[in-house]
């Protein structure tokens, strides 16, 4: 099996501009959450944003892009790199901010924009990043929900080790910080009122949180022949569905079991070889409930758990993505990520309560989305 490791990696959130000032503030227990009225028809909501306003989805883009080929020390035109770039809300702000103008008191046609439409449609912020790098292979377009970062990666992986890419860049962005995602996600009793606090007695539920992971994914011969720095190695991965319920989770958790199984499988893993576990950890009830139960029923009670959403915010696609980097940066420094929020557990696991020095080789990060999209990824430290 061909091996695949990452070679770069670019990064934005509300923790930092980049990835090591999100590293860093992470590691100090920081979170770029605050409460924010940025709409006058709804009220004052905690969110995770990058600066004052909400972001626009191809500035992202092609920032964290530039930031991974730039950390891979790689220059343009990359034709022979296949693109997976993800995002589950995709440009849907700039469709709110369209039928708004349309349905204006005086709509001005001419002011509509409606010229760029097509610049705006879901798979598009994929198709931008192969113009921007000049690729000319395989472009895809992955939504799965909050699982869509991990699908990205394991995309990309899956083209890399069938042999027809040596090299992918992959990853998601998501700018979701739109009043149509902010009064969905209330309607449902899903949103914090104060902040993001995974797996504690007093959670409230998500912050909305934007930002982007993009990753270099090269074989491990490619990087090796380049004497490119390598961050880890992506194991295996595994992806299911519960083809349950449209937004809760499957009770018993059996579908993100089976894919936590199937990952461990492909990565030749046992539970006990498992060091550390980035959590989806949303900070919902339910969510939460079950995703502790699921780690105590395959994991020892020692492997360490955290969840970063409550410093970054809930980036949704984007969240897989942004915790893979984490974990990556986790296991080249050897140092845990603290569970940030987190001060009273209301679960009996090994939570990182603050930023710890622990040797480690293997990590796993979960992603499970609605609609019962599970993904589950096993990175390993490039000295494994």
């Amino acid at each position: 099996m061909v091996r695949v490791v990452v070679t770069g990696i670019g990064l934005v959130s509300a923790l930092g501009n980049d990835l090591a000032d999100s590293w860093e503030n992470l590691l100090s227990w920081k979170t770029g959450i605050k409460l924010h009225q940025l709409f006058p028809e709804l009220p004052k909501v905690p969110l995770g944003l990058i600066s004052d306003q909400p972001s626009k989805l191809n500035v992202l883009n092609h920032s964290v892009v530039n930031d991974a080929l730039e950390d891979a020390e790689l220059t343009t035109p990359l034709s022979e790199c296949a693109v997976v770039i993800g995002s589950s809300r995709g440009y849907q702000g700039c469709w709110e901010d369209l039928a708004r103008r349309m349905y204006g008191n005086d709509p001005n046609p001419e002011l509509l924009g409606l010229d760029n439409w097509l610049d705006t449609l879901p798979q598009m912020n994929a198709i931008a990043v192969a113009r921007q790098i000049g690729a000319s292979g395989t472009v895809l377009a992955p939504m799965a929900a909050c699982a869509t970062g991990i699908w990205a990666i394991s995309q990309a992986v899956m083209l890399i080790q069938t042999g027809q890419y040596q090299r992918a860049i992959a990853g998601a962005v998501e700018a979701p910080i739109t009043p149509l995602t902010i009064c969905g996600f209330q309607q449902m009793g899903a949103l914090a009122k104060t902040g993001a606090y995974p797996f504690d007695l007093h959670r409230e539920g998500l912050v909305l949180g934007e930002g982007g992971a993009v990753f270099v994914l090269e074989s491990a011969e490619l990087a090796k022949q380049r004497q490119a720095k390598i961050y880890g190695e992506i194991l295996g991965f595994g992806l299911t569905a519960d083809a349950f319920h449209g937004n809760k989770p499957e009770p018993a958790g059996k579908s993100a079991i089976a894919a936590i199984k199937q990952c461990l499988q492909r990565s030749h893993l046992q539970p006990q070889d498992v060091d550390y576990i980035h959590a989806h950890g949303t900070a919902t009830i339910l969510n939460d409930k079950i995703e502790s139960k699921i780690i105590q029923s395959l994991f020892p009670p020692q492997v360490a758990i955290s969840s970063t959403k409550g410093a970054t915010g809930h980036t949704l696609g984007a969240s897989g993505a942004l915790g893979v980097a984490f974990s990556l940066l986790s296991l080249q420094h050897k140092i845990l990520p603290p569970c940030v929020g987190l001060q009273q557990p209301e679960f009996n696991l090994n939570f990182v309560s603050k930023a710890i020095k622990q040797q480690m080789q293997t990590s796993l990060c979960f992603s499970f989305g609605f609609g019962g999209q599970n993904a589950v990824i096993a990175l390993g430290s490039r000295n494994s």
